[in-house]
């Protein structure tokens, strides 16, 4: 039988429609699998909070995402089917996201009876540090980053409006920018309450809690300061290192949406060094994986 050429367009058509979604329940599969083994693993319901930038539709446009509403409501029901004394672990990749969002979710994670440990495999910023900041443990990848919760009202830090408004004279002050002042002065109260009750309820003498709150929200870094493994456990944090290899599994299993030219290459094979007993040697010098 003749195939035409419009029949071959349209039989790349139909196939160019259907690998995005075939890729997407594979990709489901797999996370879904490596999920079960690490709940079995630990006997621990397990939530993800994961954001990458994701393509909308046929378009490819690259959508940043950050946390919402809608992961505030996905994370409360996952909790509430969660036994009260049953360990809750949360993997955390975010750059932050709305403050209304990331209160809920780290108040139900401090009110949950069983053990709450988050893991934090790359970074998780802003509303992500002040999740991690609800949870007994916090355990990181050597490489990976929490970072200041001081709130931003639109493009500005709140705590950079108010430190703007004190060297103007009010008489010379427009409405506008007395109005943000005004909402960042709240803003700033508001984190900083929050952050020192969840570093109580945690256990945290009162005191302590003031003194990180104060360093955690009131602009004493920069909005994107990188705080690492060292630095919280001298802040007092409940940090270690030490991620589960499921966790490295899963993260793989979220990838960023294909580009024409990727920035980053290298070859996806551990290396072993030569003086490791029973490594075959590589022409470069480097065990072959």
């Amino acid at each position: 039988m003749d195939v035409g050429i419009l029949d071959l367009f349209w039989i790349f058509l139909a196939v160019s429609s259907l690998t995005p979604m075939l890729r997407k329940r594979y990709l489901d599969a797999a996370r879904q699998r490596i999920m079960r083994q690490f709940e079995k693993k630990r006997n621990s319901r397990l939530i993800t909070l994961i954001h990458r930038q994701e393509a909308i539709s046929l378009l490819g446009i690259p959508v940043s995402r950050y946390i919402d509403i809608e992961d505030s409501e996905q994370v409360l029901r996952a909790i509430r089917l969660t036994p009260d004394h049953m360990p809750l672990d949360l993997i955390l990749h975010t750059p932050g996201g709305l403050v209304l969002a990331a209160e809920q979710i780290a108040h139900a994670l401090v009110r949950h009876k069983g053990q709450v440990t988050v893991f934090v495999p790359h970074y998780a910023l802003s509303g992500g540090t002040l999740l991690a900041l609800a949870a007994d443990e916090i355990v990181m990848d050597e490489n990976a980053v929490l970072g200041p919760v001081d709130p931003q009202i639109g493009e500005y830090p709140a705590v950079s409006i108010l430190a703007a408004i004190e060297k103007k004279d009010i008489n010379d002050t427009d409405d506008k920018t007395l109005i943000l002042a005004d909402v960042a002065r709240k803003a700033v109260r508001q984190v900083n309450d929050t952050v020192k009750r969840l570093l109580v309820a945690n256990g945290m003498v009162e005191k302590d809690a003031e003194a990180l709150g104060d360093k955690l929200s009131c602009g004493k870094w920069t909005h994107d300061y990188p705080i690492g493994v060292e630095e919280a456990n001298e802040l007092g944090l409940p940090v270690r290192e030490g991620l589960p290899k499921e966790i490295y599994s899963l993260m793989s299993l979220y990838p960023q949406p294909s580009q024409r030219r990727p920035s980053v290459q290298y070859i996806p094979v551990p290396y072993r060094r030569e003086s490791e007993p029973g490594s075959p040697k590589g022409t470069n010098g480097h065990a072959v994986g």
